[in-house]
Formats: structure tokens, C-alpha cells, sequence
């Protein structure tokens, strides 16, 4: 009798885990879980600089506390896989400066990454790329990359990809890819189209707004390599400090503010993948200095050029896989 009693158990037992673990997979399965979901969040033109007054439209002054409140917010957040820094992460490219910013990003609990904007470099200046690089991998050990634009797997099923839109030969706000570079992505796209793939670039491939004097060069050469695949692609950039989102089939162009002008804020993105469609949350998550932000938006011509519309701000967007 005891006997079976205790195979009866182990039969409920035996059950009850499996039922479990069938649960577990539908739920997986079906995308209601972040089993295969990625989140990260993206920092742009955090322009940190030391004792600065601030300029006309950029709030200098308080680009550390800024920083460290974007830094703080982002900690509070479960289950950030890593978070990007879209260019002009100092406003001038002195030494002195990138080490200063590097216990504010040290801070972080998820690892973190950086496209080179145009207020990082530059030309014939001492901070070269290459020393730049070797900088932020004294304050980030997992920061191991040895060229400008580079590429990593967060999680399986996506790819990660980081462009330098700078130009090496000339002082511009300008951006260009240059073709070794532009061959270097048509061929991590090409190994990559059963992925979901998120591309990090300062300069837009979409301008947010008209400004001859930011654009990218070969906006359209680039768009027209990115555009010919067909896998979930999402382009993030900064540069014009605005909020901008484009949907073009399955391409998202997701422009990003600054942190040091209005509307003061930065990105927090989650995507879920389901059997046929994966899905991008997008947040825009403003800085907790309410009087700076007040402040930034006297010093804009027109705020709602920089804020954009909602559907530019926070929302979900679809793409079939």
C-alpha cells in the first residue's frame, strides 16, 4: 500500500513539472515573456563638460548632474541587456574631459557602448580615435574593440551594429560613410538576415529636420545597402537633438535628443519577438531636472521641432519578420 502511494505522488509530482514546464513554453512561444526580448536603453549628445557656463541652447552647466540622472534612472530599470552612447558624449575633445566622464558611465550596471560624434573629435587635435578608444577601455573592461565602427551579438537572435559617421579629413558636422566602411556593413547585414538587427550611428540617415550643415553625405548610398535587406532593422542616431521616428517596411529610423537641451531625455527601447512579427517599445524618458528642462525649453526657438510629436516620443511599432 505504501508502496503505491508513493508512485502515486511521484506520478502527481512528475505532472505537475511537466504541466510547468509546457506552461513556461507557450508562454515563451507566444511572446508574452521576455524569454528572447531584448532591452536597452541609448544616450546621445550628453555634451559632458567641467565648469562650463551654459551656451545658447545647451545646457552645459548642468551636463554632469544630467548625465548622472539619465545613469540613475536607466540602474533603477530590470533587465537592461547594455546601453549605447550615440556620439558627442563630451562637448570638446580634451583628455581631460573624457576622463572626467568616465566614473559617471563606470556607474552603469549594464554594460555600455559608443559611436563617435562629431563635439568627440578632432582634426589634427590630440585626442585621436585611436587614443579615444584607449581611454574607454581603461573605465570599461568590457569595451574591447579596436576599430571606429564595430559589431557584437547581445543575445542570440540579434546583432549589434556601431557606425562612425565622422569625417577624418575636414572640420564639419557633416557625416559620411566612408566605402570601406559602407562594404563593412553590407557584409554584417548580409550575415546577419536571420537576425534582428539594431544599427548606432551619431549622424541620422533620415534628417529629423532640414540642416544642411548635419546631414550625412551618403544618406541615401547607406539607406539603399540597409534598405535591401528584409529582417527587423533599426536604425538609432542623435546629432540634431530631436525625437524622430520613421517606419520605412522594416527598416525603424529612430532619432534620439540630447540630454543637455531640450527636452532633456534619452531612450529606453524593449523588444519582443513573436512567431511573426517582432516589437519595438520605444520610450522616451526625460531627465528628472524639471527647472533645467524649463529652462531649456525658453532657450529653443521652437520646442516641439526638438520634443516631436508623440507617435515620435513613446509608442509601439511593428514589423513582420
Amino acid at each position: 500500500m505504501r508502496h503505491k502511494k508513493e508512485k502515486f505522488i511521484t506520478k502527481v509530482f512528475n505532472g505537475i513539472v511537466t504541466l510547468m514546464l509546457v506552461c513556461v513554453m507557450l508562454f515563451c512561444v507566444q511572446g508574452y515573456t521576455s524569454c528572447d526580448g531584448l532591452k536597452f536603453a541609448q544616450i546621445s549628445d550628453s555634451h559632458f563638460l567641467q565648469n562650463s557656463p551654459n551656451t545658447t541652447f545647451k545646457m552645459i552647466a548642468e551636463s554632469p548632474a544630467l548625465l548622472e540622472d539619465a545613469v540613475n534612472q536607466i540602474n533603477l530599470v530590470p533587465n537592461v541587456d547594455f546601453v549605447v552612447f550615440t556620439g558627442d558624449l563630451i562637448d570638446k575633445p580634451f583628455e581631460k574631459e573624457l576622463h572626467a566622464v568616465l566614473p559617471y558611465l563606470a556607474k552603469l550596471h549594464a554594460p555600455w557602448y559608443f559611436s563617435f560624434g562629431n563635439h568627440d573629435v578632432c582634426i589634427g587635435g590630440y585626442l585621436t580615435k585611436k587614443m579615444y578608444f584607449s581611454i574607454l577601455k581603461e573605465g570599461n573592461p568590457s569595451f574591447n574593440f579596436k576599430n571606429p565602427y564595430y559589431s557584437f551579438v547581445p543575445k542570440k537572435g540579434y546583432k549589434v551594429i556601431v557606425l562612425d559617421s565622422m569625417i577624418d579629413t575636414e572640420i564639419t558636422a557633416q557625416g559620411y560613410i566612408y566605402p570601406a566602411q559602407l562594404k563593412w556593413l553590407d557584409d554584417e547585414l548580409k550575415n546577419s538576415q536571420k537576425d534582428i538587427v539594431l544599427i548606432f550611428t551619431h549622424v541620422p540617415l533620415i534628417e529629423p529636420y532640414t540642416s544642411p550643415g548635419h546631414k550625412m553625405r551618403n544618406a541615401a548610398e547607406v539607406r539603399s545597402v540597409v534598405e535591401k535587406y528584409k529582417n527587423p532593422i533599426a536604425v538609432f542616431s542623435g546629432h540634431y537633438h530631436a525625437a524622430k521616428i520613421i517606419q520605412n517596411d522594416n527598416v525603424l529610423y529612430i532619432s534620439t535628443p540630447s540630454l543637455v537641451s531640450y527636452p532633456n531625455a534619452f531612450r529606453l527601447i524593449n523588444i519582443t519577438k513573436k512567431r511573426n512579427k517582432v516589437i519595438f517599445d520605444i520610450q522616451l524618458k526625460e531627465t528628472g531636472l524639471k527647472n533645467v528642462q524649463k529652462l531649456a525649453k525658453l532657450m529653443v526657438f521652437a520646442s516641439s521641432l526638438y520634443s516631436g510629436e508623440e507617435k515620435d516620443q513613446t509608442a509601439v511599432y511593428t514589423i513582420k519578420r
